[in-house]
């Protein structure tokens, strides 16, 4: 076979993958699951200017308590309550006990190694304050025992097999109860 033929049946050969690496598929679960419903598209800030920084910190409670990430699931609604009146230029903005809520994000599941779990609060509304102006997330970690097992994993490897069993060592679990108090910000100059 000489050169020109072998280069054309190369070319031949991937002319016919590429056209089937890039033919169109059709996804039908979600053109089975998803065709009836209309999909939402969240809501963009695009009036904006955060050159402003005054910031005013609203102290939050949980009404029920959270035993740990297994207890809850990622969408659910989590109702909290305001601790503390937040004030801006001496007048009240937030009165005390106005009932807030966040929406649950993100689970982060607790992992070996010391990796603590953490939950992902966002969505914030609280009642007469525009969500544009509170801040969008916060997170709330487990114990971090990975500061421990690092140096405990690196002082036993002298010993083969030791080192590794810090691996089991895992995370602390993502508790938030009603005596635990959250910040969040409420920027009051913003759109």
């Amino acid at each position: 076979m000489n050169k020109l033929t072998g280069i054309f049946v190369i070319f031949i050969t991937l002319l016919i993958f590429a056209n089937s690496a890039f033919a169109l598929v059709e996804d039908e679960l979600v053109n089975s699951t998803l065709k009836a419903d209309e999909i939402e598209k969240p809501y963009t800030n695009l009036n904006y200017n955060y050159e402003d920084t005054d910031v005013v910190d609203v102290k939050l409670s949980v009404l029920e308590d959270i035993k740990n990430e297994k207890y809850i699931h990622e969408g659910e609604i989590i109702k909290f309550q305001v601790v503390r009146d937040v004030k801006y230029k001496n007048q009240v903005v937030i009165k005390r006990g106005t009932p807030a809520r966040a929406r649950v994000e993100t689970i982060i599941t607790n992992g070996m190694n010391g990796i603590p779990a953490s939950i992902i609060f966002g969505d914030f509304e609280i009642e007469g304050i525009p969500w544009s102006k509170l801040t969008s997330s916060y997170e709330k970690f487990g114990l971090d025992l990975s500061l421990m097992v690092y140096p405990l994993k690196w002082a036993l490897t002298i010993l083969p097999p030791t080192g590794t069993f810090t691996n089991f060592i895992k995370g602390g679990h993502a508790k938030l109860k009603s005596t635990n108090i959250i910040t969040i910000k409420y920027h009051p100059n913003w759109n």
